[in-house]
């Protein structure tokens, strides 16, 4: 029985050598991120100088859906490929982003339509847009009867490092 059972393994083994089948290495933790997966993850953001703008590092896990546009292109497209369990440094473009800073998204509003204790340079508000969602804009400059508000993202026009740990992925789910 040993020696049947050895030449079927051969045989086997040598079936598989001559045929073009890819053979794939699958279990818990082998799903890999790629579209239509769900993502959990934790990140360090910083700016190119170092500086920490944001973690969730010990808090509750990044979930996004891969292909998705939930987190910026730029990340989405790095972290193409990963397994759970793996780390990357990713640097992101402004382009890939939140964009450059765009000149036209620089608003003046009358002084009495903003609160008397935000009126200084640099003071955060936040604004409604058309949908109804509230979203962060920054007083750049206080003028005599007027307000200059930037509308931009407060990280647009920067280069972003992220540390991240992919701590699970699940597979696409099933159409």
């Amino acid at each position: 029985m040993k020696n049947t059972f050895h030449s079927a393994m051969l045989m086997t083994v040598a079936l598989l050598a001559s045929s073009p089948i890819v053979f794939a290495q699958t279990g818990k933790g082998e799903t890999v991120v790629k579209d239509g997966a769900t993502v959990s993850l934790e990140y360090t953001l910083t700016g190119v100088d170092g500086k920490i703008i944001e973690s969730n590092k010990g808090k509750e896990p990044l979930r996004y859906v891969d292909g998705r546009s939930q987190i910026i292109s730029g990340l989405e497209k790095a972290l193409v490929g990963m397994k759970a369990g793996t780390e990357k440094k990713v640097t992101v473009k402004p382009e890939e982003a939140y964009g450059q800073v765009d000149p036209k998204a620089y608003q003046e509003f009358p002084k009495e339509n903003v609160p008397a204790d935000s009126l200084k340079a640099g003071a955060t508000l936040f604004a409604k847009n058309a949908n109804g969602e509230m979203f962060p804009v920054r007083v750049k400059e206080v003028k005599d009867k007027t307000v200059v508000i930037d509308m931009n993202h407060p990280l647009a026009g920067k280069t972003l490092v992220f540390d991240v740990k992919i701590l699970d992925v699940q597979p696409p789910a099933a159409k």
